[in-house]
């Protein structure tokens, strides 16, 4: 039913709205359905994956690298699902653009998964260190962000 009064409200603010704007809402709309086939198609991989692993007895979850995979990849559809969440705000005309606070909290959650796949014997301290002060300036970015609120 809330699907059917969305439509309705949609329909009749269309007539209102600028050439930028329907194309704006167009482009999420389309995302929208993007990315949520895209989740639903690595959420099936997934679980595929996972379940006929155990099954056949191939996967060992107490195993630090596949365990790490795992987790990664259900990192990148938490990433997704709140990339698409973001976007519903823009098809429902709630906010005009995707807000910058979410986009900083979407880039935080992309670093936590970056280093959740990291494998440290692998990387150069260098490397370790631009993690860590991307880290920083993200955290500190959405703590400035969100007081300035």
């Amino acid at each position: 039913m809330q699907i059917s009064n969305r439509w309705k409200a949609t329909k009749e603010e269309w007539a209102i709205l600028s050439y930028y704007q329907r194309f704006e809402s167009l482009v999420a709309f389309v995302l929208t359905i993007v990315i949520g086939l895209t989740i639903l198609v690595a959420l099936y991989q997934l679980t595929t994956d996972v379940v006929l692993g155990l099954v056949r007895g191939v996967l060992d979850p107490f195993n630090h690298d596949v365990f790490q995979k795992i987790f990664g990849e259900i990192m990148t559809l938490l990433i997704a699902l709140e990339f698409n969440h973001t976007l519903q705000y823009v098809v429902r005309r709630e906010q005009s653009i995707v807000q910058t606070k979410v986009v900083v909290l979407i880039a935080l959650l992309a670093v936590v998964r970056k280093f959740i796949i990291l494998e440290v014997q692998d990387v150069s301290a260098g490397h370790l260190l631009g993690l860590a002060a991307i880290t920083l300036v993200l955290g500190l970015t959405y703590w400035l962000i969100r007081e300035a609120v």
